[in-house]
Protein backbone atom coordinates (compact mmCIF):
# COMPACT_ATOMS: atom_id res chain seq x y z
CA UNK A 1 0.00 0.00 0.00
CA UNK A 2 1.30 3.41 -1.28
CA UNK A 3 1.25 6.12 1.67
CA UNK A 4 -1.62 9.19 0.75
CA UNK A 5 0.24 11.93 -1.02
CA UNK A 6 1.22 15.36 0.70
CA UNK A 7 -1.51 17.53 1.32
CA UNK A 8 -2.06 19.94 -1.91
CA UNK A 9 -1.80 23.58 -1.01
CA UNK A 10 -4.67 26.07 -2.82
CA UNK A 11 -3.29 27.65 -6.10
CA UNK A 12 -6.29 30.44 -6.05
CA UNK A 13 -8.49 28.64 -8.69
CA UNK A 14 -11.58 29.93 -7.25
CA UNK A 15 -10.38 33.50 -6.64
CA UNK A 16 -13.12 36.26 -7.25
CA UNK A 17 -15.55 33.59 -6.85
CA UNK A 18 -18.68 32.90 -4.12
CA UNK A 19 -19.34 28.99 -3.53
CA UNK A 20 -22.86 27.69 -2.09
CA UNK A 21 -22.35 23.95 -0.55
CA UNK A 22 -24.73 20.86 0.39
CA UNK A 23 -23.99 18.56 3.55
CA UNK A 24 -21.07 20.41 3.95
CA UNK A 25 -20.52 19.74 7.75
CA UNK A 26 -18.55 17.08 9.59
CA UNK A 27 -15.58 15.58 8.22
CA UNK A 28 -16.45 13.79 4.95
CA UNK A 29 -15.97 15.14 1.42
CA UNK A 30 -18.83 18.11 1.60
CA UNK A 31 -16.33 19.78 4.33
CA UNK A 32 -13.02 18.79 2.78
CA UNK A 33 -14.69 20.80 -0.45
CA UNK A 34 -15.53 24.01 1.42
CA UNK A 35 -12.26 24.33 2.72
CA UNK A 36 -10.73 23.56 -0.64
CA UNK A 37 -12.80 26.33 -1.55
CA UNK A 38 -11.54 29.06 0.88
CA UNK A 39 -7.83 27.96 0.47
CA UNK A 40 -8.38 28.15 -3.27
CA UNK A 41 -9.52 31.86 -2.70
CA UNK A 42 -13.39 32.28 -3.08
CA UNK A 43 -14.50 35.60 -1.97
CA UNK A 44 -17.42 34.24 -0.11
CA UNK A 45 -18.61 30.64 1.00
CA UNK A 46 -22.17 29.34 2.36
CA UNK A 47 -22.28 25.93 3.60
CA UNK A 48 -25.56 23.82 4.28
CA UNK A 49 -26.56 20.78 6.29
CA UNK A 50 -29.13 19.30 8.01
CA UNK A 51 -27.31 19.14 11.92
CA UNK A 52 -27.25 22.48 13.77
CA UNK A 53 -24.69 21.76 15.74
CA UNK A 54 -21.95 20.35 12.90
CA UNK A 55 -23.06 23.34 10.53
CA UNK A 56 -22.03 26.11 13.37
CA UNK A 57 -18.69 23.86 14.08
CA UNK A 58 -17.87 23.94 10.17
CA UNK A 59 -19.27 27.55 9.41
CA UNK A 60 -16.59 28.34 12.77
CA UNK A 61 -13.69 26.24 11.28
CA UNK A 62 -14.28 27.78 7.99
CA UNK A 63 -14.22 31.34 9.56
CA UNK A 64 -11.04 30.64 11.05
CA UNK A 65 -9.33 29.77 7.55
CA UNK A 66 -11.08 32.17 5.90
CA UNK A 67 -9.26 35.78 6.70
CA UNK A 68 -12.17 37.60 6.77
CA UNK A 69 -13.78 36.46 3.74
CA UNK A 70 -17.48 35.73 4.19
CA UNK A 71 -18.61 32.35 5.46
CA UNK A 72 -22.19 31.73 6.11
CA UNK A 73 -24.24 28.71 7.07
CA UNK A 74 -28.00 27.67 6.47
CA UNK A 75 -29.82 24.63 7.55
CA UNK A 76 -31.31 22.94 5.02
CA UNK A 77 -33.08 19.20 4.25
CA UNK A 78 -32.57 18.64 0.51
CA UNK A 79 -36.33 16.64 0.33
CA UNK A 80 -37.94 19.87 1.74
CA UNK A 81 -38.66 21.80 -1.14
CA UNK A 82 -39.50 24.80 0.38
CA UNK A 83 -36.14 24.69 2.65
CA UNK A 84 -34.00 24.06 -0.93
CA UNK A 85 -35.91 27.32 -2.04
CA UNK A 86 -34.78 28.94 1.32
CA UNK A 87 -31.23 27.89 0.96
CA UNK A 88 -30.87 29.48 -2.61
CA UNK A 89 -32.76 32.76 -1.50
CA UNK A 90 -30.51 32.94 0.98
CA UNK A 91 -27.31 32.15 -0.71
CA UNK A 92 -28.57 35.05 -3.55
CA UNK A 93 -28.63 37.35 -1.01
CA UNK A 94 -25.93 36.90 1.15
CA UNK A 95 -23.03 36.02 -1.48
CA UNK A 96 -23.86 38.73 -3.82
CA UNK A 97 -25.34 36.14 -6.34
CA UNK A 98 -23.72 32.28 -6.38
CA UNK A 99 -21.48 31.46 -8.99
CA UNK A 100 -20.46 28.02 -8.03
CA UNK A 101 -23.07 24.99 -6.55
CA UNK A 102 -21.59 21.58 -5.45
CA UNK A 103 -24.29 19.16 -4.54
CA UNK A 104 -22.82 16.93 -2.30
CA UNK A 105 -25.62 15.86 -0.22
CA UNK A 106 -26.60 12.38 -0.53
CA UNK A 107 -27.41 9.27 1.79
CA UNK A 108 -25.96 5.70 1.35
CA UNK A 109 -26.27 2.65 3.24
CA UNK A 110 -26.19 -1.82 2.63
CA UNK A 111 -29.09 -3.32 2.11
CA UNK A 112 -30.31 -6.94 0.14
CA UNK A 113 -32.95 -6.20 -2.06
CA UNK A 114 -35.24 -8.81 -0.63
CA UNK A 115 -34.83 -7.29 2.31
CA UNK A 116 -35.03 -3.74 1.63
CA UNK A 117 -38.22 -1.68 2.80
CA UNK A 118 -39.97 1.01 0.01
CA UNK A 119 -38.84 3.72 2.47
CA UNK A 120 -35.31 2.43 3.15
CA UNK A 121 -35.31 2.74 -1.10
CA UNK A 122 -37.50 5.96 -1.46
CA UNK A 123 -35.13 7.89 1.58
CA UNK A 124 -31.98 7.41 -0.21
CA UNK A 125 -33.65 8.01 -3.85
CA UNK A 126 -35.15 11.12 -2.60
CA UNK A 127 -32.10 12.40 -0.62
CA UNK A 128 -29.39 11.58 -3.37
CA UNK A 129 -31.08 12.01 -6.32
CA UNK A 130 -34.16 14.03 -6.26
CA UNK A 131 -32.05 16.20 -3.88
CA UNK A 132 -29.46 17.12 -6.59
CA UNK A 133 -32.73 17.70 -8.86
CA UNK A 134 -34.33 20.40 -6.51
CA UNK A 135 -31.19 22.09 -5.91
CA UNK A 136 -30.04 22.01 -9.21
CA UNK A 137 -33.02 23.11 -10.74
CA UNK A 138 -33.84 26.18 -8.37
CA UNK A 139 -30.17 27.29 -8.92
CA UNK A 140 -30.74 27.40 -12.79
CA UNK A 141 -33.42 30.01 -12.23
CA UNK A 142 -30.83 32.20 -10.77
CA UNK A 143 -27.84 31.61 -12.72
CA UNK A 144 -29.44 31.37 -15.78
CA UNK A 145 -30.38 34.80 -16.10
CA UNK A 146 -26.89 35.72 -15.37
CA UNK A 147 -25.67 33.95 -18.41
CA UNK A 148 -22.94 32.08 -15.89
CA UNK A 149 -22.31 29.73 -13.11
CA UNK A 150 -21.08 26.23 -12.24
CA UNK A 151 -22.52 23.50 -10.70
CA UNK A 152 -20.57 20.14 -9.83
CA UNK A 153 -22.67 17.39 -8.15
CA UNK A 154 -21.34 14.40 -6.59
CA UNK A 155 -21.94 11.03 -7.97
CA UNK A 156 -20.18 7.73 -7.28
CA UNK A 157 -18.86 4.53 -9.10
CA UNK A 158 -21.40 2.55 -8.35
CA UNK A 159 -23.49 4.46 -10.65
CA UNK A 160 -21.58 2.16 -13.30
CA UNK A 161 -20.51 -0.62 -11.56
CA UNK A 162 -22.73 -3.29 -9.62
CA UNK A 163 -21.98 -4.11 -5.73
CA UNK A 164 -24.27 -6.58 -3.34
CA UNK A 165 -26.61 -4.19 -0.93
CA UNK A 166 -26.42 -1.37 -2.92
CA UNK A 167 -29.16 -1.12 -5.18
CA UNK A 168 -31.04 1.82 -4.07
CA UNK A 169 -27.32 3.76 -3.59
CA UNK A 170 -26.13 2.86 -6.87
CA UNK A 171 -29.41 3.34 -8.46
CA UNK A 172 -29.52 6.92 -7.09
CA UNK A 173 -26.14 7.72 -8.50
CA UNK A 174 -26.56 6.46 -11.88
CA UNK A 175 -29.80 8.98 -11.99
CA UNK A 176 -27.43 11.54 -10.86
CA UNK A 177 -24.68 10.82 -13.96
CA UNK A 178 -28.40 10.90 -15.77
CA UNK A 179 -29.13 14.35 -14.31
CA UNK A 180 -25.76 15.76 -14.87
CA UNK A 181 -25.92 14.87 -18.32
CA UNK A 182 -29.26 16.42 -19.25
CA UNK A 183 -29.13 19.37 -17.38
CA UNK A 184 -26.18 19.92 -18.65
CA UNK A 185 -27.35 20.24 -21.99
CA UNK A 186 -29.94 22.69 -21.20
CA UNK A 187 -27.85 24.63 -19.22
CA UNK A 188 -25.19 25.10 -22.14
CA UNK A 189 -27.87 27.51 -23.46
CA UNK A 190 -27.27 29.88 -21.28
CA UNK A 191 -23.38 29.88 -20.40
CA UNK A 192 -24.04 27.44 -17.02
CA UNK A 193 -21.71 24.10 -16.91
CA UNK A 194 -22.67 21.32 -14.76
CA UNK A 195 -20.32 18.18 -14.63
CA UNK A 196 -20.43 15.33 -11.56
CA UNK A 197 -17.10 13.86 -10.42
CA UNK A 198 -17.72 10.25 -9.54
CA UNK A 199 -15.29 8.36 -6.65
CA UNK A 200 -14.53 5.08 -5.49
CA UNK A 201 -13.91 4.98 -1.96
CA UNK A 202 -12.74 7.89 0.27
CA UNK A 203 -12.66 7.01 3.84
CA UNK A 204 -14.00 9.66 6.64
CA UNK A 205 -16.00 9.19 9.64
CA UNK A 206 -19.71 8.11 8.48
CA UNK A 207 -18.32 5.86 5.86
CA UNK A 208 -16.69 3.96 8.79
CA UNK A 209 -20.25 4.20 10.90
CA UNK A 210 -22.14 3.27 7.99
CA UNK A 211 -19.98 0.00 6.41
CA UNK A 212 -18.41 -2.67 7.71
CA UNK A 213 -14.28 -2.72 8.33
CA UNK A 214 -14.60 -6.03 6.25
CA UNK A 215 -16.10 -4.08 3.48
CA UNK A 216 -14.28 -1.20 3.55
CA UNK A 217 -10.85 -3.69 3.12
CA UNK A 218 -12.61 -5.58 0.41
CA UNK A 219 -13.10 -2.41 -0.98
CA UNK A 220 -9.91 -0.79 -0.35
CA UNK A 221 -7.90 -3.96 -1.52
CA UNK A 222 -9.68 -3.24 -5.22
CA UNK A 223 -7.68 0.17 -5.67
CA UNK A 224 -4.11 0.64 -7.62
CA UNK A 225 -2.54 2.41 -4.86
CA UNK A 226 -3.75 -0.16 -2.02
CA UNK A 227 -5.62 3.05 -0.26
CA UNK A 228 -8.46 4.21 0.10
CA UNK A 229 -8.39 8.21 -1.37
CA UNK A 230 -8.67 10.90 1.23
CA UNK A 231 -11.38 13.02 0.83
CA UNK A 232 -9.32 16.01 -0.16
CA UNK A 233 -7.93 14.63 -3.02
CA UNK A 234 -11.74 13.81 -4.41
CA UNK A 235 -12.24 17.58 -3.35
CA UNK A 236 -9.17 18.60 -5.53
CA UNK A 237 -11.27 17.26 -8.71
CA UNK A 238 -14.12 19.04 -7.52
CA UNK A 239 -11.88 22.09 -7.52
CA UNK A 240 -11.03 21.71 -11.33
CA UNK A 241 -14.37 20.97 -12.41
CA UNK A 242 -15.55 24.43 -10.23
CA UNK A 243 -13.11 26.75 -11.92
CA UNK A 244 -12.12 28.12 -15.54
CA UNK A 245 -9.54 25.48 -15.98
CA UNK A 246 -12.48 23.11 -17.20
CA UNK A 247 -14.09 25.69 -19.02
CA UNK A 248 -14.92 23.52 -22.26
CA UNK A 249 -16.19 20.09 -19.81
CA UNK A 250 -20.23 19.95 -19.28
CA UNK A 251 -21.82 16.65 -18.76
CA UNK A 252 -18.93 14.97 -17.69
CA UNK A 253 -19.03 12.35 -14.94
CA UNK A 254 -14.94 12.53 -14.06
CA UNK A 255 -14.32 9.13 -11.44
CA UNK A 256 -11.81 9.67 -9.22
CA UNK A 257 -10.70 6.11 -8.59
CA UNK A 258 -7.83 3.96 -8.94
CA UNK A 259 -9.36 0.74 -9.30
CA UNK A 260 -8.14 -1.49 -11.71
CA UNK A 261 -9.92 -1.76 -15.40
Amino acid sequence: MRAPPAYVPGHGLLTGKSVLITAAAGAGIGFSTAQKCVEEGCRAIMVSDMHPRRLDEAVAKLGEMAGGRPVFGQLCDVTKEDQVQTLINTAEEKLGGTDVLINNAGLGGSKLIVEMTDDEWNKVIDITLNGTFRMTRAMLKAMQPRGKGVIVNNASVLGWRAQKEQAHYAAAKAGVMALTRCSALEAADHGVRINAVSPSIALHDFLKKSASEDLLKQLTSREAFGRAAEVWEIANVIMFLASDYSSYMTGEIVSVSSQHA
